[in-house]
């Protein structure tokens, strides 16, 4: 475990799980010159032994680990604190892997190698998830369902599936302006803290996961509504 620096009053505390040393230390170097408060270790069951003895802002963890791979810990910790952001680092570029971490819980991934401005960028919105939704609806019953924003779940009868942070924030921003259409750049600028004319399939992929834990019928949903060559709508938009 490396020693710590001082860290800024803006900063937030991110555990790193990441085997490959160099790479760890780089990523321990970068987060810490950017004002936050850095733990890193080297394998999953390390990973999930700090992920739950202490409540991070935010868990950088890659996907291919010694001794437990990255989506159980993931799992893991998302079944333990539902509320801490995971950020997934990942050499896979295929799209099944992808999905699969986001339905293991992940808030959103990287897929290396990737840029010290790119990881900072989402180190910075998935640490600070929970700025500027203080005055935002914590609960809105869909479709058959109940989404308790603020427990972060779908409660259908007796079924209960969790939500991770960022799909909380694609929820709340939807249904905050369910009067109109939502464009994949509005989600990437204040969701996922992208710039809006990136060229990325992020927004629907995790719309997609989204689908299957509000929708009835993913199939057809009904909740959140695909508007041709636009983007995205709360139900149906007049």
């Amino acid at each position: 475990m490396r020693p710590r620096r001082a860290w800024h009053d803006d900063g937030v505390r991110v555990l790193v799980v990441e085997d490959e040393a160099s790479l760890r230390e780089g990523i321990v170097d970068l987060l810490q010159g950017d004002g936050h408060d850095v733990v890193a270790v080297g394998d999953g069951v390390a990973g999930v032994e700090s992920g739950l003895r202490t409540a991070f802002d935010l868990v950088v963890l890659d996907l291919m680990l010694p001794r437990l791979d990255g989506m159980e810990v993931c799992r893991k910790l998302r079944a333990a604190r539902p509320g801490m952001p995971i950020l997934m680092l990942t050499a896979r570029g295929s799209e099944d892997d992808k999905v699969r971490g986001l339905m293991e819980g992940a808030d959103d991934y990287v897929t290396k190698p990737f840029s010290a401005r790119e990881l900072l960028a989402r180190v910075r919105v998935l640490g600070r998830r929970n700025a500027g939704a203080g005055d935002a609806v914590d609960s809105v019953d869909a479709d058959g369902a109940t989404l308790d924003l603020a427990r972060m779940m779908v409660v259908r009868g007796e079924a209960r599936v969790a939500l991770t942070p960022r799909e909380v924030g694609i929820v709340r921003w939807l249904h905050k302006h369910k009067d109109r259409v939502v464009t994949r750049a509005e989600l990437l600028e204040h969701v996922f803290g992208q710039r809006g004319d990136l060229q990325t399939r992020a927004v629907d992929m995790a719309i997609a996961v989204l689908r299957k834990k509000v929708e009835s019928d993913p199939a057809h949903p009904r909740v959140i509504v695909s508007v041709k060559g636009a983007g995205y709508a709360w139900g149906s938009v007049a």
